[in-house]
C-alpha cells in the first residue's frame, strides 16, 4: 500500500520571477504527479466492500456487523455472533458436563442460568414404552440390592427307626454299709427287651449364602460434573 508523495512544488513557481525557466510548469512534472497520484490510489482499499490481502491488523474493540445466527459463509464473526451460536448449542433444558471442573458453566461459558444436576445418578434415554422411563426426568433404581422372592425347601426333620432290642445286667445281691453288693454265684442277668422300637429326630440346617446387599446395585461408573440449564 502506498502512499501519495508529491514530487513538485507547484506553489514555488509563482514567486519566481518573469522569464525564469524554474517558472515554468513541465508536463513531466504534470505527468509524474498523476502517475504518484495512480499508483497511490491503485494501492488502497475501497470504502466499499474492499478486498484485503497480507495480514489485516484490526484496532482492538473494532465494531462490525454481528451475522445473523446459522451464517456458515466466510463472512468475519463478531463475539456476539460467536456467543449467539454457543447458546444455541445449549437451550435451556440442556446438560453440561464436565470431567473436572466444578465452575458453574455460567461463568465458563458466559450465558445462562446454571444449577447442578443428577447428584449420584446416571441417566437413560427417555423411552416412551416403558414406564420406569416414559417422563422426562423420572427418577428411579436404588444403590442397595434387594433380593428376588423366592424359596427354599428342605425337611426339617428325618426320623430313624429302631426295630426294637434287649438290654443286659448282671443280677446283685447282698450288699454292705458302703452299698456295694456282689454278684450272685449264677450269675444271672436280667433282660429288658424294646419290642416296639424307637424314633430318632434329626434337625436339618440352612446355611446362609451371599454377601451384603449394600451399594451392591451400581453399574460401572465414572464421576463427572452436571449442569442444566435453566434459563
Amino acid at each position: 500500500m502506498s502512499d501519495y508523495t508529491k514530487s513538485t512544488n507547484f506553489a514555488t513557481k509563482d514567486n519566481l520571477s518573469s522569464g525564469n525557466p524554474l517558472k515554468i510548469v513541465k508536463g513531466t512534472e504534470i505527468d509524474t504527479e498523476f502517475n504518484n497520484i495512480a499508483t497511490a490510489i491503485a494501492t488502497k482499499a475501497d470504502l466499499a466492500s474492499p478486498t484485503l490481502t497480507g495480514t489485516p491488523t484490526l484496532p482492538t474493540g473494532t465494531i462490525a456487523t454481528t451475522q445473523s445466527s446459522g451464517n456458515n459463509t466466510t463472512a468475519v464473526a463478531t463475539t456476539a455472533f460467536v456467543q449467539t451460536a454457543i447458546a444455541t448449542l445449549y437451550p435451556v433444558g440442556s446438560i453440561y458436563i464436565n470431567a473436572t471442573s466444578s465452575t458453574n458453566p455460567a461463568t465458563l461459558l458466559g450465558f445462562g442460568t446454571w444449577t447442578a444436576f443428577g447428584a449420584g445418578r446416571v441417566m437413560v434415554g427417555f423411552d416412551s414404552g416403558n414406564s420406569l422411563f416414559d417422563t422426562a426426568e423420572e427418577t428411579g433404581g436404588s444403590a442397595d440390592a434387594i433380593n428376588v422372592s423366592h424359596t427354599h425347601t428342605a425337611t426339617s426333620t428325618s426320623t430313624v427307626t429302631d426295630p426294637g432290642h434287649n438290654h443286659t445286667a448282671a443280677r446283685y445281691s447282698g450288699g454292705s454299709s458302703t452299698g456295694v453288693g456282689s454278684v450272685d454265684s449264677d450269675n444271672a442277668t436280667v433282660t429288658s427287651t424294646n419290642t416296639t422300637g424307637i424314633t430318632v429326630a434329626t434337625t436339618t440346617s440352612i446355611s446362609t449364602e451371599g454377601s451384603s446387599g449394600t451399594n451392591a446395585n451400581y453399574q460401572p461408573y465414572i464421576t463427572v460434573y452436571m449442569w442444566k440449564r435453566v434459563s
